[in-house]
Parts: C-alpha cells; structure tokens; sequence
C-alpha cells in the first residue's frame, strides 16, 4: 500500500482513498469538495464535532437546572486549532495579544484541561450564555469513591482500543492520572453514535452515570502522549488491521 500526504488540496493526486484528516473542528466546504473526488474517503461522513453537535447535555440558560454545571469550548480542543489558523491568517498579533487580556467569558478562550465547574447554573457568568465560542453542560462526573474517571474509546475500522483512567482531579487528564484500566467494555449506545455520526476512525471520550453512556468529546484527529513505548506500539499495530477492514468492506483490498 502506498501512501501519499496532502498538505492543503491545491494539489490533485489519483488514489484508491482518502484519509481525511483535518484538525478543526468544522471542515471546510472547498477540503469536503476536494476529498468527492476520491472513491472512497475515510471519516469523510465527520464534518462537525462541535460540543453543540455532539453533546447531548447541553444547556440553556432559561432550562430549569440545578445541579453542578461545566463550562466548555463549543471547538474542539479549547478551540487551539482554529486559533492558530486566526493567528496565521486573519488576527494581526496586536488584536490577538489583546484578546488574551479580556475575561474568558467574553473571550472564549478556555485551555481544554481547565474547564471552570460552578456548583450550579446561577453561577455562570452572564457573558457566558451568549457567547458563542463557549457551551455550559450538566457536570455529570463518573466517581470511584474520592475519585473521578474518564473513558476513553480509540478505533480504526473494526480495530479498537478502550481505557479507563482515574484521577483525583474533576478535569481527567494524563498529567494527574493515578492509575489505568485497560479493554474496558464499550456501550452499544455509543456503538451507534459512532454509526450516526460517521466515524471510521476516533477517540470518544465518555463516562458512565447511572449505568448510561454520557459522551464528552467526540475527536476526529486524536493524539496520544502515552509515554509507555509498548503501549504507543500496541495501539498502533492493533489499529493499523484496521484500515484494511474499512477497504474490504468498501470493496477495495
């Protein structure tokens, strides 16, 4: 199998696929209408992962609430990828360096490992809820006694690798991980989210609560920082078989 990388479509190359794999959060229409020319592409059916798309706990300010809530980025990522776009493209540095200076909540700037949490929605501040860049969520958290946990799903294909991580931190990251558990059972709830919304290959991240899935994030271009090499490796070799299953079934291989 050989492979050719596109960096940016001014280029057409023939090929049997196209992986397309672009780091925002909404592709763009001119990279969806350049990948229609290749007989089969790969997560071409993802086009919008924002938490407003794909989040099922969102919530209003006038929706009658009364638990702890979450503040996130409606962008994937904190929305980093499509601020380096700005930055690169349209922001002229001064503009940028004074948009850090303003309050989150009207910016919209949040980092992805810190996500305020207010112990109810009355707490959010105003600017919040009309902010477009910005979503609150019921903060529906998967405890294991003074601990929180986060489920996490890789798959290529009909390849797949699961996790459950557990911190002592609300916001589950790799950085404060105290332990993992590795080929955790996936919900057919999610099974079918993933149907629905097109995936061939992603992370979602997802916890249980109350014997339900609750999906997090839903990445389209996922990385991993697992500094284990043989874990790296096994992820890797286990979701490579993967690609061939996704050419079989669409009648190449």
């Amino acid at each position: 199998m050989t492979c050719v990388h596109f960096q940016g479509i001014e280029k057409f190359e023939p090929a049997d696929a196209l992986f397309l794999h672009v780091d925002t959060t909404v592709i763009p229409e001119k990279y969806l209408a350049f990948s229609k020319q290749f007989p089969i592409v790969i997560n071409g059916g993802v086009r919008d992962i924002s938490k407003r798309r794909i989040s099922s706990q969102t919530l209003c300010r006038t929706d009658n609430f009364k638990g702890k809530v979450i503040v996130k980025t409606d962008q994937n990522c904190g929305g980093g990828p499509e601020r380096s776009l700005a930055r690169r493209k349209y922001l002229p540095r001064k503009i940028h360096r004074l948009k850090k200076h303003l309050p989150w909540s009207w910016s919209g700037y949040l980092p992805p490992d810190d996500y305020p949490i207010f112990d109810s929605p009355g707490e959010v501040p105003r600017a919040v809820w009309w902010n477009p860049k910005l979503v609150v969520e019921k903060f529906l958290p998967e405890r294991v006694g003074d601990n929180y946990c986060l489920r996490q799903w890789v798959f290529l294909g009909d390849r797949e690798m699961s996790q459950r991580i557990i911190s002592s931190e609300p916001i589950v990251k790799a950085a404060n991980v105290l332990r993992r558990e590795i080929d955790i059972p996936i919900p057919e709830s999610l099974r079918h989210a993933r149907a629905a919304m097109g995936f061939d290959y992603g992370k979602f991240d997802f916890v249980m609560v109350d014997d339900e899935a609750v999906l997090l994030d839903a990445n389209k271009t996922p990385s991993f920082n697992n500094k284990t090499t043989s874990f790296r490796m096994a992820l890797f070799e286990n979701l490579s078989e993967g690609l061939s299953s996704i050419l079989e079934n669409r009648h190449l291989g």
